[in-house]
């Protein structure tokens, strides 16, 4: 059985013809499994096709605190799979309307937050604050970056504070929840979205259920940290299915460009 042909389910096991993973837009036709997106692919189906332009390209690796093997596991997967941080961000268009873009891509330390994904967030919302275009980033981490200590904890505060200061501008900044959100950067800009929506079945959290059981001394829901757990208990505005994502943000901006066009 050829891996080119094939594609083995993570979730249910079962065995789908590549072509219609593809079709599907990775999703598993046996049992709805969501399978996680490189950037490549996230901005293949949202981003109009030739209009993605990467900002904040040339990124040296920092290693604030010198940790054992930090360079040489930065290095591994620069190459294998040539990213060198964990978040892409540029601009692009959807539907023709100008947005500002960031993909975050687990490849890369499972999507973890340091200093440089820190810092290309803040100057995301500072470019889409100059050139007043909406911002949308598609978070995927594990939160914030063991290797960098303390260091990836402030990106929790200058991350906020960059989206505090485009919002009071008036900028709209859709947060777009996959799996998984967790840790530092679900406690930072995953959450601060004017809009949030998210992805069926995402795992979507601060710190582990088994953490938060064992501290509580209590059993939690059996989907607790999914998607539609805190969609019923209103921490996210609305869970879109992948084939409707980008009709759904595109009339988000056009109701958002139509209410500007009306205020001026």
């Amino acid at each position: 059985m050829s891996q080119n042909l094939f594609i083995k389910c993570k979730e249910c096991g079962g065995i789908i013809e590549r072509k219609k993973i593809i079709q599907n837009n990775y999703v598993c036709s046996l049992c709805g499994y969501y399978g996680t997106l490189d950037y490549k692919k996230r901005l293949a189906m949202i981003i109009d096709q030739d209009t993605f332009e990467e900002t904040n390209v040339h990124t040296k690796f920092y290693d604030p605190i010198e940790f054992p093997g930090y360079l040489e596991k930065h290095e591994r997967i620069v190459s294998k799979v040539g990213l060198n941080e964990a978040i892409v961000t540029g601009k692009g268009c959807i539907d023709g309307q100008k947005v500002m873009v960031g993909v975050m891509d687990t490849r890369y330390m499972m999507g973890s937050m340091g200093v440089i994904v820190g810092e290309k967030v803040t100057r995301l919302f500072e470019d889409a604050k100059i050139q007043k275009t909406p911002v949308i980033i598609f978070i995927a981490s594990g939160g914030a970056r063991m290797q960098e200590g303390v260091f990836s904890l402030m990106q929790m505060a200058k991350t906020a504070a960059a989206v505090s200061s485009f919002s009071e501008s008036g900028g709209l900044y859709i947060s777009v929840l996959t799996n998984p959100t967790t840790g530092g950067v679900s406690a930072s800009f995953a959450f601060l979205g004017d809009i949030i929506l998210a992805e069926p079945r995402a795992l979507i959290g601060f710190a582990g259920k088994r953490v938060i059981e064992q501290t509580i001394n209590e059993k939690l829901p059996f989907n607790f940290q999914t998607s539609e757990f805190l969609f019923d208990h209103g921490y996210i505005d609305l869970i879109v299915e992948r084939k409707r994502l980008k009709e759904t943000l595109s009339n988000i901006l056009k109701i958002h460009s139509e209410e500007n066009n009306k205020t001026i």
